[in-house]
């Protein structure tokens, strides 16, 4: 069984710790938190540390901490020559202080606080330097995740921009729509069965084919009503431009 060491316990390591103790093929021996009341909930004390010094040998040490910390975070490890991961979309490999064997193990998934992730569905990306490494990383995903990729590091740059646009640019969309459904006196659980529906439709459809309102049949009364009717100018500004980019798109 692969010794697993997480460093960091924050959304991402915290669901790691939880997923993998539900594999059978890996289990985590220790955990790194600068403040350990903060993985208490999911750790015996005697597994959770906040001294690099008193990291115990393991397999795989996945450091999940933020991408402007990966470089100083692998830096203060005090050994050589283990197979040292990070979590990141957006860092390369050489991130890592290469005292060490390196790689990435990256988790296409969106991590709240407070909701449960089935990591059996989650896309796991994974890249190393040496083969032999790919290999234990492999096995190691295997035992939590049926969706596994071998991505480079360009290529996990261009996925992370594009699950930026459809995870984060549109929850914020859904920001917008809640403001607006608020400044209308309108709940915007009205709203599910539509998002359900843009997000089903894209299983049978390509997205550019499932593309449907005022934008696509430039239908411009209704597009400048709508524009009017906003009332922030940035929303304004937002809606006109996607307006295009659709519109574009379609040309």
């Amino acid at each position: 069984m692969l010794q697993v060491v997480i460093i960091g316990s924050g959304n991402v390591a915290q669901h790691f710790i939880k997923a993998l103790a539900n594999s059978a093929n890996a289990k985590v021996v220790q955990a790194f938190a600068r403040h350990l009341q903060d993985l208490e909930h999911l750790l015996p004390a005697t597994a959770i540390t906040s001294s690099y010094e008193s990291l115990k040998e393991a397999d795989v040490y996945i450091i999940a901490v933020k991408d402007d910390a990966i470089a100083h975070v692998s830096s203060q490890l005090p050994f050589t020559g283990r197979l040292v991961v990070h979590t990141s979309g957006s860092s390369g490999m050489e991130q890592l202080d290469n005292k060490n064997r390196r790689g990435v193990f990256y988790p296409l998934q969106t991590f709240s606080k407070n909701k449960e992730i089935d990591f059996y569905v989650v896309p796991l990306c994974l890249e190393s330097e040496q083969e032999a490494d790919y290999q234990t990383l492999e096995d190691l995903a295997n035992g939590l995740s049926r969706s596994i990729y071998k991505i480079d590091s360009e290529q996990r740059k261009a996925l992370h921009v594009a699950a930026v646009f459809v995870n984060n640019f549109t929850n914020h969309m859904y920001t917008i729509g809640d403001e607006i459904c608020s400044q209308n006196n309108i709940p915007f659980g009205i709203l599910g069965p539509l998002i359900q529906e843009t997000a089903d439709k894209i299983n049978t459809l390509s997205p550019k084919n499932a593309q449907t309102g005022p934008a696509l049949r430039h239908d411009g009364q209704t597009i400048q009503k709508q524009v009017d009717l906003l009332e922030k100018e940035n929303h304004k500004e937002l809606y006109t431009l996607i307006t295009q980019s659709i519109q574009q798109t379609n040309e």
